[in-house]
């Protein structure tokens, strides 16, 4: 994993570079997206790989579709997305569509000066807790914060939330576990 995300980087950073310089980085994260999603799907991985794909073939099917796609006149007007996505092809980095796609938000994250959360709770958590979490975050970081949530029946009670490099755990799940441990020793 450490050597995919190695390699993905330099084309994160370049993609993202692009993006910036032609006022388009929301519609390359829905292209990238898009292609990381059709890229990590086991049926076209065993396609990326043969050596009869072509170049063109892989443009084609990793590009979103235009019908509809606000993001088709910046991004295919010009063809640029569809170079980036040729550029891949050529050097056999195709693969590797879910990992640029991910630092590529992550590279957009920090430059629109946003925290991407997820709260994972043993419930459905009410709209004022969220915002009252919300809140907490965004003065803990100093930055807008986005919020995802979910719920895993697992963690008994509580929540855990994800942001970044930060990993607060309230959860009883961790808290029992931790009493075991204590016990234990």
């Amino acid at each position: 994993m450490s050597q995919a995300l190695t390699l993905a980087r330099p084309y994160a950073r370049a993609a993202y570079a692009i993006a910036r310089d032609n006022g388009a980085a929301p519609q390359w994260s829905e292209a990238l997206g898009f292609a990381a999603r059709v890229a990590a799907d086991p049926r076209v991985q065993a396609l990326l790989g043969h050596p009869q794909l072509g170049r063109g073939d892989a443009v084609a099917l990793l590009s979103p579709p235009a019908a509809g796609n606000t993001a088709a006149p910046d991004l295919f007007g010009n063809d640029l997305f569809g170079n980036f996505l040729a550029l891949l092809a050529d050097n056999r980095r195709l693969p590797l569509l879910p990992e640029i796609a991910g630092l590529f938000e992550e590279l957009r994250a920090d430059a629109e000066h946003i925290v991407k959360a997820r709260i994972t709770s043993a419930t459905t958590l009410p709209a004022s807790e969220i915002e009252s979490i919300k809140v907490a975050l965004k003065r803990r970081f100093g930055r807008d914060v986005e919020l995802t949530t979910a719920v895993d029946e697992s963690l008994i009670g509580g929540a855990v939330i994800d942001a970044g490099d930060v990993v607060i755990d309230g959860s009883l799940k961790s808290k029992l576990s931790r009493l075991q441990s204590a016990l234990a020793n």
